[in-house]
């Protein structure tokens, strides 16, 4: 455990743990974990609001987490997996951020960091990333590549067919992919890519990809969120599908992840361009394009091998390359 989770999170995480069952725990019980009087207990437990734990209380009863949590178990996602032994996996109950996690590691090509809570999870375009305790995917990978920005151009859209694949294994269908970095499901955001890199732009850099799933997250824990949004387990739900705890969900996720990230410096994004536009989101449809105070329009035509974006305005066909665009259909 870091320090900063010894600081923050502490003797809670205890609480936590044996709050995850979902029954009632009595005052008394989570006392003599967190080392205070019965009386005092509600005091410490009214800190878990702040990581996005919802508690109830029944008198004579204690207190409980009302459905439990699904907390992430490393044995369950090595055993799950088939092609992750490589992989340094880290998980971590609270951090600000797996992706800052990375980030700072001297070397953090091969290493995986998952949390339950991240304090400052950052998204695209400098966007806060909503990271309730326990409810989603908090994930990022390291990797090293030879080639610089160039080798890489088009893995975002590489990575978000990985969670495709991943999801589609416990039998979702419906899934689109929003150039360059969301997974949307009836145009609502299930999940978001970041990538950050680091040293040589013209040759061996390393990479850090991180990914965020909604899985769990209730209404009440994602109303700061600006954008339509949908969890995991109410698609499930909808879908008559059989519940996927978040461990399954995380070795699977990293089986795709190893699958395309082994590869990746051979074949690029080329080797997924039809696989992509296939489940692309706005296909043939009325686009907008916002790059700073600019703003295009035109029709969504797909994607260059290279992962560059087509739009047909009324020039002609103009070709974008990521940065800071943001896409969305036309209103």
């Amino acid at each position: 455990m870091t320090d900063a989770v010894r600081g923050e999170l502490g003797a809670l995480w205890n609480i936590v743990k044996t709050l995850a069952d979902g029954k009632f725990h009595s005052g008394e019980e989570l006392g003599a974990l967190l080392g205070v009087s019965r009386a005092a207990v509600w005091k410490h437990l009214q800190k878990l609001e702040s990581f996005g734990v919802i508690l109830s209380s029944i008198k004579g009863r204690g207190y409980c987490i009302n459905g439990g949590l699904d907390l992430l178990d490393l044995d369950i996602i090595k055993t799950n997996s088939h092609s992750i032994s490589p992989l340094n996996i880290q998980i971590f109950p609270q951090i600000d951020s797996t992706n800052s996690f990375l980030m700072r590691q001297d070397n953090p090509a091969m290493k995986v960091c998952f949390a339950e809570f991240q304090s400052a999870g950052r998204g695209r375009r400098g966007r806060s990333w909503v990271s309730p305790m326990a409810q989603n995917i908090y994930c990022s990978i390291g990797w090293g590549f030879e080639g610089g920005a160039a080798a890489v151009e088009g893995l975002s859209l590489a990575i978000g067919l990985s969670i495709v694949r991943a999801l589609k294994r416990f039998g979702l269908t419906g899934l689109n992919l929003k150039w360059p970095n969301d997974v949307l499901y009836q145009n609502k955001k299930l999940a978001g890519i970041l990538i950050e890199m680091r040293g040589d732009p013209a040759g061996y850099c390393q990479i850090v990809i991180g990914i965020g799933l909604n899985v769990s997250m209730q209404e009440q824990q994602g109303q700061s969120i600006d954008q339509p949004w949908v969890a995991l387990n109410s698609i499930l739900a909808d879908e008559n599908l059989l519940p996927v705890t978040r461990s399954q969900l995380a070795s699977a996720l990293l089986d795709e992840l190893m699958n395309v990230l082994q590869g990746y410096h051979e074949t690029g994004f080329a080797n997924y361009q039809r696989e992509w536009v296939d489940v692309a989101a706005y296909k043939g449809q009325k686009v907008e394009l916002r790059n700073g105070q600019s703003l295009v329009f035109g029709t969504f035509i797909g994607v260059t091998d290279s992962g560059a974006l087509q739009v047909a305005t009324e020039t002609g066909i103009q070709v974008y390359h990521g940065g800071e665009i943001s896409l969305r259909a036309a209103q």
